[in-house]
């Protein structure tokens, strides 16, 4: 599993957020859970790519080994993360291959010494080949099923993907706790700016949209492929948006292969789902809004031990210049308008 965006109304993060959780605090947290269907683990625990949350795959006896999650203290409410398990459950029980969480003594979320935490099927694959117009019609057409379901009822603990919080909010607190060197921040600043204007102008463009609930972090590393095809895993991220959220992370970065890829995806997903043709002037926006919004995730959590092992070049001069390019391109991207399937 890999990192998520995080909640974009949260502020700093706890200093050590995870430091209680050893590797005898998990087992134990797992062996209490797994003994309610008479089993246990076998002290195998192996530390899946995670940052947001921490992910292990931990090993059962005389059994196949599990993948436990325990999400970030103060991140989620626990009726947020049960609605995205309901979600996931209906999506599986509709026969769309996403993994659900396991149910232990008919509950989904378990705490242990302070953590909160789910269990999950270990699913193997491999990253879905996204050259291949076959592949991109059989995403999009899960894409549409998910979507399908998404939009038959809302999220009332989640929030939206919006410009305010994924992009004004963001902005506001690397201002705030002083993340931009002073000699780029005007340069920055007026970048950002131009940015947020360019987004407003594409949200408008693209006029009443219909939010539906989503996967929300639709990039491939969470789409796992096997011989069967697809499945979707980490929905931890889910919130309700625009449906073109999770189909533009899968387009390539070219503008000619993102329209022929696009034209693929939506080959698939109109089989099962109506897609709003105005959404097109999000991709580029949304693109933005992310870009903005993944900063502040890296500023939000720089006090996790674990970030700046992990990330060593956020907070350098040579960061802030790319950013400032980056959000400049994407001005540019925005300008030249929306991309449509060839």
């Amino acid at each position: 599993m890999n990192d998520d965006i995080s909640s974009p109304n949260e502020g700093a993060s706890d200093e050590a957020p995870y430091a209680r959780l050893t590797p005898e605090c998990v087992l134990d947290a797992l062996d209490g859970v797994l003994s309610t269907v008479g089993l246990r683990t076998d002290g195998r625990m192996l530390a899946l790519n995670s940052y947001e949350n921490r992910v292990y795959q931990i090993g059962v006896e005389d059994g196949p080994p599990v993948i436990a999650k325990f999400y970030r203290p103060n991140r989620w409410s626990d009726e947020a993360i049960l609605e995205e398990h309901a979600f996931v459950a209906e999506l599986a029980d509709r026969e769309i291959p996403a993994v659900p969480a396991r149910s232990f003594g008919g509950r989904t979320l378990h705490t242990f010494d302070g953590f909160r935490f789910a269990v999950f099927e270990r699913r193997g694959g491999r990253a879905p080949d996204l050259d291949r117009r076959e592949t991109l019609e059989w995403l999009g057409r899960f894409i549409g099923r998910i979507h399908a379901v998404g939009g038959t009822q809302d999220y009332r603990a989640r929030p939206s993907l919006d410009i305010q919080t994924y992009g004004y909010d963001s902005r506001d607190f690397l201002v705030s706790h002083g993340f931009v060197p002073a000699d780029v921040r005007h340069a920055w600043d007026t970048a950002v700016a131009l940015a947020l204007e360019g987004v407003e102008r594409a949200f408008e463009r693209a006029g009443t949209y219909r939010r539906i609930r989503l996967h929300g972090d639709c990039h491939p590393s969470n789409v796992l492929w096997t011989d069967d095809g697809p499945h979707f895993v980490d929905f931890d991220d889910s919130r309700m948006g625009p449906a073109v959220q999770d189909l533009w992370m899968l387009l390539p970065g070219d503008r000619a292969g993102a329209s022929r890829a696009l034209t693929d995806l939506l080959a698939g997903y109109e089989d099962f789902c109506e897609f709003d043709q105005r959404e097109l002037h999000l991709i580029e926006a949304l693109r933005t809004l992310r870009l903005i919004h993944y900063s502040a995730w890296l500023a939000r959590r720089w006090h996790d031990p674990a970030f700046p092992v992990a990330f060593p070049w956020f907070n350098t001069q040579r960061y802030w210049e790319d950013r400032i390019l980056e959000l400049r391109e994407q001005i540019g991207a925005m300008q030249e308008g929306p991309l449509w399937p060839v």
